[in-house]
């Protein structure tokens, strides 16, 4: 069997998986790809169908970025490619992917059959949104140029005008220009493998609403400012998978297939952000990634200091990201997700699970000095604890 000869080093695993239908919704920033691809996968499996989703954004995140490869297009369609073919070994019988494409991704994903929608909206609407969504705006020159490209382009399969319609509305238009699109029949087909990879992760974790995403994320612009070519993965957005629930099997297997493309890239380390259990701990982590010095960095928080942080998320968020299972909820519902919070950071307390920093009163950038300080993360200066930890201590 041949494999896909990815940059520069890649190994044939010589499987073969089931064809998966892919929908892939792109077009110009600000046009809301994002929301209405997580409400059509939502609909879907509240359908009973098994869907899965991914943001194609969360598969390139490792810089600085190569000359022959701008904007990670290849890096994401390689990680597409992976990622699609572990949601199938998971139960996926489609997937729905957010995000811009470009001409090659067509070419580099076996095992797929990809329905390309593009959304657009005119002008000003486009416009409107955009700069309500990001408030820049300095960068509606280029939103609008990339808007005028995919509009003389033929990349996509279909176009479906956004322009005037609510996300509901919009769903609705895609569903019914996409009619089965969900449905693959092709047959099976060869699955790329690689060896695993060797480097350094650091695992940034905690209890649910302990801010691990914002503290991960800014450890990885501080390694990047140091002069590192490092990657960032947050778990729960590689996560979404066929079974709808917590699978640290796709998660593992999403971050083991990520490292392996970043570290091709001479990538020096890559920081994960996410909850962990006492119950899963690393395991499935450290199997996924066995060459890899993997180090678990857990952020503690007691029951007042996590209730502070969790009650505002019904009204807003850190950043838009899909799936939010916070944002809209009534003061009740924050008051249990709270409650179940400080159990399990008490649970982690008990099991001692990772090498542990306090966050209890400090903002980001005390909590990310104080990671920085433990010595857990040898890519910053001052680090010289271990190399890896295994199993939960």
């Amino acid at each position: 069997m041949s494999s896909v000869n990815w940059f520069d080093s890649t190994v044939d695993r010589g499987e073969t998986a089931p064809v998966v239908a892919v929908l892939w919704l792109c077009g110009p920033p600000g046009v809301g790809k994002t929301s209405v691809a997580w409400r059509m996968r939502s609909e879907l499996v509240d359908r009973g169908i098994a869907a899965a989703y991914v943001d194609i954004d969360q598969l390139g995140m490792c810089y600085p970025e190569r000359e022959n490869d701008p904007g990670r297009h290849r890096l994401k369609a390689r990680n597409l490619a992976s990622v699609v073919a572990n949601h199938a070994a998971r139960g996926a019988a489609c997937v729905v992917v957010s995000g811009v494409v470009d001409p090659s991704y067509r070419a580099v994903l076996p095992g797929v059959e990809l329905t390309l929608c593009r959304l657009r909206a005119d002008r000003e609407e486009l416009v409107r949104r955009f700069v309500g969504r990001s408030g820049d705006e300095a960068a509606v020159p280029g939103v609008v140029a990339v808007a005028d490209a995919m509009d003389a382009g033929t990349i996509a399969d279909l176009c479906v005008d956004t322009t005037g319609l609510t996300v509901s509305e919009v769903v609705a238009a895609v569903t019914t220009a996409t009619a089965g699109w969900h449905t693959a029949t092709g047959p099976p087909a060869s699955v790329p493998g690689s060896a695993p990879a060797d480097g350094s992760i650091l695992w940034v974790s905690g209890a649910p609403g302990v801010g691990t995403s914002m503290v991960g994320f800014q450890v990885y612009l501080r390694t990047l400012r140091a002069g590192h070519r490092v990657g960032y993965l947050d778990l729960r957005q590689v996560g979404f998978g066929a079974q709808n629930t917590v699978d640290h099997q796709l998660r593992a297997a999403n971050v083991a297939a990520v490292w392996r493309a970043y570290r091709d890239l001479g990538a020096d380390g890559l920081v994960i952000a996410g909850e962990i259990s006492p119950e899963v701990a690393q395991l499935p982590y450290r199997r996924a990634v066995p060459a890899a010095a993997l180090t678990v960095c857990r952020l503690h928080a007691n029951r007042a200091d996590l209730a502070q942080r969790i009650l505002p998320r019904g009204d807003r968020s850190s950043w838009p990201q899909p799936g939010d299972p916070l944002l809209g909820q009534p003061a009740e519902r924050l008051r249990q997700f709270a409650d179940r919070a400080d159990a399990q950071a008490r649970a982690l307390e008990r099991a001692q699970v990772g090498v542990r920093v306090d966050s209890n009163g400090r903002g980001v950038t005390d909590t990310v000095d104080a990671v920085v300080a433990t010595g857990v993360w040898p890519l910053l200066d001052g680090a010289r604890g271990p190399a890896c930890r295994n199993g939960a201590g």
